[in-house]
């Protein structure tokens, strides 16, 4: 027989699914909030970037600018959990069976704290470049004005005080819409001290300079195949007292060989970088590239009172007088032939620089350098060394290794001596963190390829060895 429709009874089955849709969809989002878990360096309570936390079935997770993951494995969620802990210089005791890491019980909405021990001498602040860098905050509702720069990696960072402000210039740069990103020179300006306090967590604002979308662009594109670097780069007065920011570019075919050098000049105007004169284009007759004004620049005043430019990655090879002139002019120019290798403090084994930088520090009354050394352990282009001179030229005195990695590269240090007072024993440098080079590690999500910034306290007795001559 066929049932009669009744009216009140689709509405009260109506009713019914209306009321059980908010229960399902409250229910839902509660077991979807993640469980806060912060790393902390133990004694200071600063809080870690870059400490990777990967459970027994592989699953990584890694601590923001914050130190702060947010977990939501649901899997594991209520679940005592195995967790190693891989640090970069910061870790844990390991356990009977050889382990580092904790056991957790995550929850939704909770909060663990993890302490770590710091086994470096460099203290970690955070990244500078690339996207996400409170990406795990952001999760649990927190650093949410955080402005994306719409930028995911830059390689080696160039600085100048030019004009007032401080130029940023990286190298080959990753975006998110295509494998293939910028590859002719990306650059930011911040005022001269862009940080208000050297503890994590680090908040870099930088002003890139962009297109018409407002999406950051290149500015050092030069003629020719290939990608352009720009190196050497610094701000020099003119004949006329005018300040000139300038460079050497280079440009690149596969694999990574240098085809061409030249000098190229910043135009305040457009923004750009352009041409100045070229220097050597590789050819049968001239294979080998001449001396040129690359690396990382310090000025420099000798003792009859002359001022000069020192270029070198990391000790000096190349001097010229400090004016936009005196650069251009390579009959100026004089090479210098720098250290071959330093002495380690720790054994007396000789270690070999490969990049880096150099600044006068007056807080020492010494000329400083943090480099990266030549084919080191247990990374062999990840162990950073700390030593000190009276003269940039030397000789260096034993060097102190501050920074070391697990198998991953930390290339190009770039010393800020601009970031701190004169007064100050805070020494703040950068470097890329990057997988090139290494022996086929899993690279890093977010950090991979991008600037992190560390401090190295003068004060601190384990730099003493470096400071004893």
């Amino acid at each position: 027989m066929r049932k009669t429709f009744r009216p009140q009874t689709s509405l009260a089955i109506a009713l019914l699914t209306f009321s059980w849709i908010p229960l399902c969809t409250t229910q839902a989002a509660s077991a979807a909030q993640p469980c806060r878990i912060e790393v902390v360096e133990r004694g200071t309570g600063w809080p870690v970037p870059l400490v990777e936390l990967r459970t027994t079935h592989h699953a990584r997770f890694f601590t923001d600018n914050a130190g702060v993951i947010a977990f939501d494995l649901p899997e594991l969620m209520g679940r005592e959990t195995w967790f190693d802990i891989i640090g970069n210089g910061y870790e844990v005791p390991k356990d009977g069976f050889g382990y580092r890491g904790v056991r957790l019980k995550p929850e939704p909405d909770k909060t663990l704290k993890i302490e770590v021990n710091r086994t470096i001498i460099a203290k970690r602040l955070g990244r500078l470049t690339g996207g996400g860098m409170f990406a795990e905050s952001q999760k649990l509702g927190q650093e949410l004005d955080w402005r994306e720069p719409g930028i995911l990696g830059c390689d080696s960072i160039q600085n100048a005080v030019h004009r007032g402000k401080m130029f940023w210039l990286w190298g080959d740069t990753t975006l998110a819409k295509y494998p293939l990103g910028l590859f002719h020179g990306t650059s930011a300006t911040t005022p001269i001290q862009p940080l208000e306090k050297f503890t994590p967590p680090i908040r870099l604002k930088l002003d890139y300079f962009t297109d018409d979308q407002g999406t950051p662009r290149n500015v050092a594109t030069m003629p020719g195949s290939g990608p352009t670097w720009v190196t050497g780069y610094l701000s020099l007065p003119d004949r006329h007292g005018e300040a000139r920011l300038v460079g050497a570019y280079v440009k690149i075919k596969p694999p990574l060989e240098a085809y061409e050098w030249g000098l190229c000049v910043w135009n305040d105007a457009t923004a750009n970088f352009e041409p100045l004169r070229v220097l050597w284009t590789k050819s049968a007759a001239t294979p080998k590239q001449p001396p040129v004004p690359e690396g990382h620049p310090a000025l420099w005043k000798d003792s009859a009172g002359k001022e000069w430019v020192l270029f070198g990655n990391p000790l000096p090879t190349l001097r010229c007088p400090a004016t936009f002139e005196g650069w251009q002019d390579s009959s100026k120019w004089e090479v210098l032939k720098p250290q071959e290798s330093l002495v380690s403090a720790a054994d007396s084994k000789p270690v070999k620089p490969h990049t880096g930088s150099i600044a006068w520090n007056p807080w020492r009354m010494r000329w400083v350098t943090v480099f990266m050394e030549h084919f080191g352990k247990p990374s062999v282009f990840g162990e950073l060394w700390y030593a000190e001179a009276k003269s940039p030229t030397g000789p260096w005195g034993e060097a102190v290794k501050i920074l070391s990695h697990e198998n991953y590269t930390f290339y190009n240090p770039r010393i800020h001596p601009e970031f701190t007072a004169a007064d100050s024993p805070i020494l703040i440098f950068e470097g890329t963190y990057t997988m090139q080079f290494a022996d086929k590690p899993h690279p890093t999500p977010r950090y991979d390829y991008n600037q992190i910034l560390y401090r190295l306290d003068l004060d601190d007795p384990a730099l003493k060895p470096a400071q004893a001559n």
